[in-house]
């Protein structure tokens, strides 16, 4: 049986896995991209629970790094950042309720498809920032372009990437706030968690009528930490399968894959977003897989999986993770 069968989108879901109308939602008709996530916006598209959208997404730059002679202080304007598209309503969803969002694929973009990886002044894991002070001066600027294709990322004549794409940014709006599309919290947002990628099922709380869904921010690859600051940031097709899940209530980002499930916790310092992750892991476990609370803390000591998203946004982002097959029932 295809694990998708088995998955809480497909059991829980209200489309129950069935896919209903497909949408493009091309950059013509997103029109103005967005650099918050809030429930203030024009909504750009309603849909169905079950509904299909292929997105157009822009690199996290807005396409304004076209060489390696552009310098990201001379092309870009901080926070305007990480464009988002959306945001997509989708029918009946309320406070209380979950989105849940399959990412069937991710594919590059225009005619010679190319990612854009940079060092950006007082940006990064390694340098001085704005919340991490020095009197450092900042490292130097640097804009690498790549080529890639859904072989492959070329990062030099010597070395060939994976070409594993993910989404580093999906959200839904916070119920008042409207939060900048770099910052990561509860909503989802900026997560840059590696797992996001083809294959995998997010599932986010609703706070908003109508959850008010986003996307951006495709990479073509990333390791953990995404440590310079940025990854291979590239334009993409991105096709996305939506439902909607009534009355499961979760506080924090949840992820599905067939074999993992991940929940996602974003905080200053990081070990408060592992502190989140795991919390919400043992609860997880605790309220739905009918574990003993303290058995489950201690089981995760043991078998627990830490996927780090970033940690040079303004809040880094973690994942805590489980292998499915632990939560199987004993065999009798």
């Amino acid at each position: 049986m295809n694990w998708l069968e088995q998955s809480i989108m497909y059991t829980r879901g209200v489309a129950r896995g069935q896919v209903g109308a497909t949408h493009e939602l091309t950059e013509a008709r997103q029109g103005t991209f967005h650099y918050t996530m809030g429930p203030y916006s024009d909504p750009v598209l309603s849909i169905a629970p079950g509904d299909r959208v292929v997105v157009e997404t822009r690199d996290a730059f807005d396409g304004k790094i076209r060489t390696e002679k552009d310098l990201p202080s001379q092309h870009l304007k901080v926070p305007f950042l990480n464009p988002q598209n959306g945001p997509i309503m989708i029918d009946g969803a309320q406070k209380g309720d979950v989105i849940a969002v399959h990412i069937e694929s991710m594919l590059p973009r225009g005619d010679n498809p190319r990612g854009t990886c940079c060092l950006i002044p007082r940006f990064g894991a390694l340098t001085g920032t704005d919340y991490t002070a020095t009197l450092n001066e900042p490292l130097p600027e640097i804009t690498r372009k790549i080529d890639l294709d859904e072989e492959g990322v070329y990062w030099s004549k010597r070395i060939r990437l994976p070409y594993k794409p993910h989404i580093g940014t999906l959200s839904l709006s916070p119920e008042i706030d409207s939060i900048n599309s770099l910052t990561p919290d509860n909503h989802g947002g900026n997560m840059d968690v590696p797992d996001m990628g083809p294959g995998s099922i997010t599932y986010l709380p609703v706070r908003s009528p109508g959850a008010r869904l986003f996307i951006g921010d495709a990479h073509a690859c990333q390791g953990d930490g995404e440590v310079c600051g940025t990854a291979v940031e590239f334009s993409s097709t991105t096709t996305i399968h939506v439902d909607l899940i009534k009355g499961w209530q979760i506080a924090w980002p949840r992820l599905e894959t067939d074999a993992l499930l991940m929940t996602i916790g974003s905080a200053r310092p990081l070990e408060d977003a592992t502190r989140i992750a795991y919390h919400e892991l043992v609860r997880w476990l605790e309220l739905e897989y009918g574990f003993d609370r303290w058995d489950a803390y201690m089981m995760l000591s043991q078998c627990g999986q830490v996927r780090l998203g970033n940690f040079v946004d303004p809040k880094y982002s973690v994942g805590a993770a489980i292998n499915k097959k632990y939560l199987a029932p004993a065999a009798t």
